[in-house]
């Protein structure tokens, strides 16, 4: 082999070394970006594009899964440096909400199997990470105050919820515990709701009232926004199940009500996040380029879409609709442009290497 061909291999190595390496633990948030949107277009009836978008997230996930093994496996420190910064421990939720998104797309197609096994997963990442969470955000996080104001916390609220929902979707499969299941998506719908009234205190203390950057305002805010979203979406789903607990059916009435007010609160949000991005990027001029962030903005346009959608069923009002049939293509446009910013970067990348490889 000639150097030039060693050379290129090295360098090859070395570059997707690196990619493992600084693996950022949010990027399943791409999944769960790529998966609402292809579970909305499944409801709104656009099959089609719905598979597509399926096809694409099963090899995201894939990749992306066997990315975060190989950087367990080589890179222990890192994880576990990642793991025990109080700001970057709740990314790894996204993991966990990506699972669910992808295991109802697959559910929605008959893989109940995998849906439920998928689901499984899901929960004890959930457990095991819902803990080490909160003992991080105790023992180790000295800020005076939680400073959330890119919205990274919420996302243990987002995969809270997920895993409700992709309990109550694989219910039907458990058999005779198919209750119990819906009993427990009961349960973590109300955990996600009451974590997100505790950090959403803070969350406006925050932002309200105290000094905000423009560089403070990341697409993570959004967030916000998809939290209150996708709690409409798992509350609207219980409304919607049929149940033979008559415990569940006489708290259904409480259980519509929150829902009401989770979608009012995220359809509230929308105009001031805007807000927000037209005073960063248009009054203060900070460039618009592609980050990984920037799925956690795709993923609550996808979810507001979803939810609109399932709201518009369980309260029989079917002028939501019009809300979900209108957001689901904002999302999928915004879905396309977030795509192009990370073509656009692994490509520049890409030739970078490449005419390192070629240079003598």
């Amino acid at each position: 082999m000639s150097s030039s061909h060693v050379s290129s291999a090295t360098g090859w190595r070395d570059w997707c070394r690196e990619r493992v390496a600084t693996l950022f633990p949010g990027y399943f948030a791409l999944v769960m970006a790529t998966g609402i949107i292809a579970n909305a277009m499944w409801f709104e009836g656009h099959r089609d594009i719905s598979d597509v978008l399926l096809a694409l997230n099963v090899v995201a996930y894939c990749a992306l899964f066997l990315m975060t093994v190989a950087r367990l496996i080589a890179f222990p420190r890192a994880v576990w440096r990642d793991l025990s910064e109080p700001r970057l421990v709740f990314a790894f939720f996204t993991l966990v909400a990506a699972t669910d998104v992808l295991g109802v797309g697959l559910s929605l197609r008959g893989f109940a199997t995998i849906a439920l096994l998928m689901w499984i997963g899901a929960l004890l990442v959930w457990l095991a990470l819902i803990y080490l969470g909160f003992a991080i955000l105790i023992f180790v996080n000295t800020a005076e105050r939680a400073d959330i104001i890119f919205g990274g916390w919420l996302i243990a609220i987002v995969a809270t919820e997920a895993v409700a929902i992709h309990g109550v979707v694989v219910a039907p499969s458990l058999g005779d515990a198919a209750v119990l299941a819906v009993l427990f998506g009961h349960m973590l719908w109300g955990v996600g709701v009451v974590l997100y009234a505790i950090f959403m205190v803070q969350f406006t203390q925050r932002i309200f009232f105290a000094d905000v950057r423009p560089q403070d305002v990341t697409p993570l805010l959004w967030v916000v926004m998809g939290a209150a979203a996708i709690s409409t979406n798992a509350g609207a789903l219980l409304v919607l199940t049929d149940t033979s607990s008559s415990f569940l059916l006489t708290i259904r009435p409480f259980v519509g009500g929150v829902t009401l007010v989770m979608w009012g609160w995220a359809t509230w949000w929308i105009p001031l996040l805007v807000i927000f991005g037209i005073w960063t990027h248009g009054v203060h001029r900070l460039p618009l380029t592609y980050t990984p962030l920037f799925w956690g903005l795709v993923f609550p346009l996808g979810m507001y879409a979803l939810a609109s959608l399932r709201l518009s069923h369980a309260a029989d009002i079917p002028a939501l609709d019009s809300v979900s049939r209108v957001m689901v293509w904002i999302a999928l446009a915004a879905w396309t442009l977030t795509s192009a910013g990370l073509a656009g970067v692994c490509w520049r990348q890409l030739r970078q290497l490449g005419s390192a490889a070629t240079q003598p």
